[in-house]
């Protein structure tokens, strides 16, 4: 049965929940504390909309629900490894979670040579350097191979709307942003998280090439995984039948990734400095296709749309409704 994409959740604005903080893609309320939980919770609210180049390009039907899902089913599958800070699933498109002092650095795993944005160590590699985020990569690797290990590339996290910038272990314990028993726990769990990841998605022909981790305190100071883990947006994925040809020929990977609908960008126009057009329907359709196989691909689940309520709003606002003030 083809899926409906007429429906789809561009924003979940909801006046009746508490303390709204509005994101890229997920729309998120905070909850007050509470007797079962003094800290607090948080309402994170995944909607459709897509964005890069550092703006909103469309919303694409179902992408929501599909990333709550992806990340419920890897956080389900790794809580052994590590904790994390789900609470509740009270809609396809909704977590709730624990408050968390999250903490200042953005934790990426990489496993490949790979990437093309300023904190990618591709252009690095190609631009000559070898010591990169503390690492010594040795000579002759070539664009989009397998690295000897994985390793870390930590940033700064902006909270600000700044820019992350690249950190290296030496540098995140001297600024005082993690104690060194902090970062060794951190390092020791994202590595763990990302084997784990890199062996399940082997195992549904797919390679997982990098990803990034966010992690955060509890009032008691244990460190838990927040915010996602292995999503299409949070991770790059290759598809494993094509890989090894593509890297003979040079070739890019065939991926599950945004660049379906950014490549449509880039072609009409320069999408930091010129108006975007209107993402057209064909190109919204293609993208919701992607993000669906993904889901499909990544968990072995087949996909179901939640179809009730008269809008997807409306249903995430019954929901929702034992939460509002």
């Amino acid at each position: 049965m083809p899926i409906d994409l007429t429906r789809s959740l561009p924003h979940a604005r909801i006046p009746e929940l508490p303390d709204p903080y509005f994101g890229k893609v997920r729309d998120c309320y905070d909850l007050p504390p509470s007797a079962d939980w003094p800290e607090g919770r948080r309402i994170l609210i995944s909607s459709d909309r897509i964005s890069a180049f550092d703006r909103i390009l469309a919303a694409i039907p179902w992408k929501g629900q599909v990333l709550t899902q992806t990340a419920r089913w890897w956080f389900d599958q790794t809580a052994a490894i590590c904790p994390n800070h789900v609470t509740a699933y009270p809609d396809p498109n909704v977590v709730i979670g624990r408050r968390l002092r999250i903490l200042p650095v953005e934790v990426v795993v990489r496993g490949y040579l790979a990437g093309t944005t300023s904190t990618s160590i591709l252009p690095r590699y190609k631009a000559g350097e070898r010591e990169i985020y503390g690492h010594r990569l040795p000579e002759g690797l070539r664009d989009n191979e397998a690295l000897p290990q994985a390793i870390i590339t930590p940033t700064s996290k902006a909270f600000d709307g700044g820019h992350d910038e690249p950190l290296t272990e030496a540098e995140i314990i001297a600024r005082g942003l993690l104690t060194r028993a902090q970062w060794q726990e951190v390092s020791e769990k994202a590595l763990a998280l990302f084997d784990f990841g890199q062996k399940k998605a082997a195992g549904r022909g797919l390679i997982l090439v990098d990803t990034k981790y966010e992690f955060g305190l509890d009032t008691a100071g244990n460190i838990l995984l927040a915010d996602e883990i292995h999503t299409p947006d949070s991770s790059r994925y290759w598809i494993a039948e094509g890989y090894q040809e593509a890297l003979e020929t040079g070739a890019r990977p065939p991926s599950f990734d945004k660049d379906v609908i950014r490549s449509w960008v880039v072609a009409r126009c320069d999408p930091y400095k010129d108006e975007v057009p209107e993402i057209p329907a064909e190109m919204i359709a293609r993208t919701s296709a992607v993000y669906i196989d993904a889901f499909e691909t990544i968990t072995g689940q087949r996909f179901v749309p939640d179809m009730t309520g008269e809008t997807p709003l409306a249903r995430i606002r019954a929901n929702l409704a034992p939460y509002f003030a």
